[in-house]
């Protein structure tokens, strides 16, 4: 008896999702190109902001990692390049050190040598910073942009099914709430997506520029701590 009712019960409510006008899959088959193209468009950059959102995640964490590795284990070693050599391969922080050292070994061509090495490493080293603040920034932009754009192509949405229910209201013979109501299900539908595809970007978009703030902080304390030991390096080889 229990399995004849869930039975019936499952039938029952299958039977309600197929009948209701107001749903996804009801909105889906009933809208138009315009209606279609806009809840795509949401959809797919909801997931790509999901996925630019674990990504920077991940990175900000190995990151992290990076950071407290530098602090722990370059400064005890005995000379640059045992430090260096400690950092893990693909750290920001050994990628500045680095640059760094084989700007003080590297410092050939007409041009060049007109610059004093001292004033070489500076601007290698503040290239490399460079390099590794303009990757930390990757994706920001993207979840900047869904974090603007995405409620105002829920908007656009919910125009164009506004737009289409009064324009079925003036073709019918008789207005009821039925007439409407597909049509104010299909605009209240894009701005719920809309706002579900800005508001965890947008949220994600702050949280990852603060840690980005802060990582860019130590990178610069980093190098300007390592162009120093350089410098002295260099100043000592000239003597």
């Amino acid at each position: 008896l229990l399995s004849v009712c869930l039975l019936s019960a499952s039938a029952f409510a299958a039977e309600e999702s197929l009948d209701n006008p107001y749903g996804l899959s009801a909105l889906w088959a009933q809208g138009d190109w315009v209606a279609k193209a806009t809840l795509l468009i949401l959809v797919l950059m909801s997931m790509a902001s999901w996925y630019v959102i674990f990504t920077k995640l991940a990175e900000q964490s190995r990151v992290m990692r990076f950071a407290r590795t530098a602090q722990d284990n370059f400064w005890h070693a005995g000379d640059v390049r045992q430090g260096a050599d400690g950092l893990e391969e693909d750290s920001p922080f050994r990628f500045i050190a680095e640059s760094g050292t084989k700007a003080t070994v590297h410092h050939d061509g007409a041009l060049l040598e007109q610059i004093d090495l001292s004033t070489w490493v500076t601007m290698s080293i503040q290239r490399a910073v460079d390099k590794v603040q303009s990757r930390l920034q990757d994706g920001l932009s993207f979840l900047a942009t869904v974090g603007s754009v995405s409620p105002y192509i829920g908007l656009f949405g919910t125009v164009w099914g506004i737009m289409n229910s009064f324009r079925g209201l003036a073709m019918a013979q008789q207005a009821t709430l039925a007439t409407v109501a597909p049509g104010i299900a299909e605009a209240l539908i894009a701005t719920a997506i809309g706002l579900f595809a800005a508001i965890p970007a947008v949220i994600a978009y702050n949280r990852f520029a603060a840690r980005s703030e802060t990582l860019l902080g130590r990178y610069y304390t980093f190098a300007d701590e390592f162009q120093a030991i350089l410098h002295r390096k260099v100043h000592t080889s000239e003597e």
